[in-house]
């Protein structure tokens, strides 16, 4: 797969069907995971699968707490403002999301596979989350979809660790869970707001010298070619 296919059609694929994801393409995905940069090449990371239906199980209920508490506390604001003003672009767009979130949530244990990501003495996550990147781009070139969250290390931190067994006084901290499986939907480019409009040169606020229309890639059907952007050449 072409790199910026890779890049520009990686977003979250949550709705995916049971299918059980082969060995062969585990051991793909998770050794790219393991080529990412490391802080002081230091790889103070674990990555732990989960595609047993029992634990899967214990941790479906967890998950599903975890997103309720999401809608009526973090994204209430959201919710209401949806419900107020069904119509609008802004809510439409937000109902989507929430009801892809939510079925994760209600086919938890549905999903074939889960990558949890934990890393040692490092909650800002600066060399586990590039892993885990690898990780979601190397499923995509394996026609594998992924969803990352951090809801579950958030609200269950305990319960998670005691359902995996995982050592609660070593120094570990549970960044993330993936999803993997393959998708019943389509790939795609995600809309997202211009990258001149959330980026800045020099100084907070000042104009970052260029601006991008539409997604570089793919370019009337092309690959994209560098430099073919609005602006300064830098």
């Amino acid at each position: 797969m072409e790199l910026h296919e890779a890049l520009y059609t990686t977003r979250a694929m949550r709705r995916v069907k049971p299918d059980p994801i082969p060995f062969d393409v585990q051991a793909r995905i998770l050794d790219a995971a393991v080529r990412a940069p490391s802080g002081g090449n230091s790889q103070s990371w674990r990555f732990l699968l989960v595609d047993d239906p029992g634990v899967k199980g214990r941790l479906g209920p967890l998950y599903r707490e975890a997103v309720d508490a999401l809608w009526k506390t973090l994204y209430a604001p959201r919710v209401a403002a949806a419900e107020a003003d069904p119509d609008s672009a802004q809510s439409r767009s937000f109902v989507r999301v929430r009801r892809s979130s939510q079925w994760l949530a209600d086919h938890f244990e549905q999903v074939p596979l889960f990558m949890f990501g934990f890393a040692r003495h490092d909650p800002t996550g600066g060399s586990i989350f590039p892993a885990v990147w690898n990780a979601m781009l190397a499923a995509r070139a394996e026609g594998v979809g992924s969803a990352l969250t951090a809801v579950l290390g958030i609200a269950h931190r305990d319960a998670v660790f005691e359902v995996l067994g995982v050592p609660a006084d070593q120094g570990w901290h549970m960044a993330c869970c993936v999803s993997f499986g393959y998708p019943t939907g389509k790939w795609g480019v995600a809309p997202r707001t211009s990258a001149h409009e959330v980026a800045y040169r020099n100084g907070w606020g000042e104009p970052v010298g260029f601006e991008v229309a539409a997604p570089l890639w793919p370019a009337d059907g092309a690959a994209y070619v560098p430099g073919s952007v609005e602006g300064g050449a830098r």
